[in-house]
């Protein structure tokens, strides 16, 4: 009996040691769990976090396993880093498999993004290294993908709002004319030799001017200040400021009576120019001009202030020499406009004779139509006449970019750049041209650098899309009911805002619906799916491949609507 029992024993122990040392068998799905069960391209890249299993009684103890995932697609596949786990009689660092228990693991892992992966598979492949023996275990497949709808920031970058190189015509520029009329000390009188200075005959010119409307100049008003110095009494010096502020307007109106010009002359006057003073010492070379400035922080009463002064005898010689007869004055200032030509005789004159025209003129001209071609031909024209201007050739290529003629726009960014280096705008078109291409850290050297052109946020959000920082994005577009707006804040989650955005686009085209229908498959809203899908095939009937491909309509893959608007 003893005998048969320990016989028994030795046969199970042979068993269980044939057992744990026998080759490895297939592994199934079921001992793996892939995050996001459904693959998704995040910016350029897809990541991967693979959980798995080892069942008990699975690991063979002398065993080496090598697992490798591996994403295979049409026409190649993506090999991500091994892991390497080992048996538990095997003399090594990598991970311990119990044989008894089994044992859990975990990888994680990005791969780089082609367009192929939009249809990938992720397996697993096994290695089994047992001694000097190699056997391979069958290879599992543990999820699909790719969901790749971060990939449409090329498509939002080719609909954004490039960089306009602007014009900066105006209408209506203000002008300032001024002149001096100096007066002795103590005197109100307009003396001849002042009246016929060359500061005054320019004023008088310019009053010629404004009364022949020479360059459409027109008065607003003229402004008269008259001072006196600040030496004598006050009550002296008021009446001084006062009388050369009057005579100086009787003169003005009698000049523009003679010119035929009406308009407001306003007369004011200073008794005692402490600031004017001031200033003129402070511009002077005067020895004590530091004792001077500090008595006058030191007293505020006019009185006070003269009288510490004169006590400073060294220097005030060369104040009433140097300093107070230039205070002295009474200052005229004309405030005219320069009134240009309207909307009609720009664009009369661009017909006539477009040379006439001034840059700013031309480059307004543009705006005042619709019609593409005719932009396009005045800016041609503008390149042609101000060739040493980057924002025609910069809005030549916009118009091209727009059209989706890239290689044009390319051309025309490339010249602007050549002229202005610098120009804000054109680096940021440069940047979506880079981004268009996939480009990803030249388009952000662009884009930095083009920091202050208008549309910059609208560029760094897009770019921000494609580097997969998806909050930052929908935080930098924001309020700009564009594509690349509703994109960023789907990704980022943000379903709602993304709704408001796309209803508040106001040119809607086939991939504004595109996303529209993506967004109805993230929230279950089957009636915006197929409402959104149909628009964008409408307008673009290559939007039906790209939906029948793609797997956010995975759940509508099998529906009779959605395959008869795909199909």
């Amino acid at each position: 009996m003893l005998k048969k029992v320990s016989l028994l024993l030795s046969l199970v122990a042979v068993f269980m040691l044939s057992s744990c040392n026998s080759k490895m068998k297939e592994m199934a799905q079921d001992n793996f769990t892939v995050t996001p069960s459904v693959l998704e391209v995040v910016g350029s890249e897809i990541p991967v976090t693979i959980d798995g299993k080892f069942p008990a009684k699975y690991f063979n103890n002398k065993s080496v396993m090598t697992v490798t995932p591996v994403l295979k697609y049409e026409g190649g596949e993506a090999v991500a880093e091994s892991s390497t786990f080992q048996g538990e009689k095997v003399l090594g660092n990598d991970q311990t498999i119990s044989y008894k228990e089994g044992g859990n693991f975990k990888m994680k892992m990005t791969f780089d993004y082609v367009p192929a992966m939009e249809k990938a598979e992720l397996y697993v492949r096994f290695t089994v290294n047992k001694g000097k023996k190699t056997y391979t275990i069958p290879e599992v497949k543990i999820a699909d993908g790719c969901v790749a709808t971060a990939q449409l920031y090329r498509q939002t970058a080719a609909t954004a709002n490039t960089a306009y190189g602007d014009d900066a015509f105006q209408r209506i520029i203000k002008q300032a004319k001024e002149a001096n009329i100096m007066f002795l000390i103590q005197q109100a009188n307009l003396r001849s030799s002042e009246l016929k200075s060359d500061n005054i005959n320019d004023l008088k010119a310019t009053l010629k001017e404004i009364a022949n409307d020479v360059e459409g100049k027109a008065l607003e008003n003229v402004e008269i200040s008259a001072y006196a110095s600040p030496d004598g009494e006050l009550k002296l010096n008021d009446g001084l400021a006062n009388n050369r502020g009057n005579n100086t307007a009787k003169f003005i109106n009698k000049e523009m009576k003679r010119a035929k010009i009406e308009g407001n002359v306003d007369n004011m006057y200073t008794a005692e120019d402490w600031a004017g003073f001031q200033e003129l010492v402070s511009m002077s070379e005067l020895p004590d001009k530091e004792l001077i400035l500090r008595v006058l922080s030191m007293y505020n009463d006019p009185e006070e202030r003269e009288a510490q002064i004169k006590n400073i005898s060294s220097v005030y010689s060369e104040l009433a020499k140097e300093i107070l007869p230039k205070l002295r004055r009474a200052r005229i200032t004309l405030n005219y406009q320069l009134i240009g030509r309207s909307d009609d005789q720009i664009k009369e004159q661009y017909a006539a004779d477009a040379k006439v025209l001034s840059l700013e003129e031309l480059l307004y001209a543009a705006i005042l139509t619709n019609d593409v071609k005719e932009k396009e031909d005045i800016f041609k024209t503008a390149v042609s006449i101000y060739p040493n201007d980057y924002r025609a050739y910069n809005n030549l290529g916009v118009l091209a970019y727009n059209k989706g003629d890239y290689a044009a726009a390319a051309n025309y960014f490339a010249q602007a750049e050549k002229v202005d280096a610098n120009a804000a705008e054109v680096k940021v078109n440069l940047g979506y041209m880079q981004l268009m291409n996939g480009n990803l850290a030249e388009a952000e050297a662009y884009m930095t650098k083009g920091a202050a052109a208008k549309v910059s946020n609208e560029a760094l959000g897009n770019l921000y899309i494609a580097q997969g920082q998806y909050g930052r994005a929908a935080s930098m577009l924001a309020g700009t009911n564009t594509n690349g707006a509703a994109l960023a804040q789907i990704l980022n989650n943000d379903y709602s805002s993304a709704n408001k955005t796309l209803a508040a686009i106001s040119t809607p085209d086939a991939l504004t619906y595109y996303i529209k229908a993506l967004l109805g498959a993230r929230t279950a809203n089957n009636e915006m799916v197929y409402e959104g899908l149909k628009n964008a095939v409408k307008l673009d009937p290559a939007m039906a491949g790209k939906a029948a491909a793609d797997l956010e309509f995975r759940k509508y893959a099998q529906d009779e609507k959605f395959q008869s608007i795909v199909k």
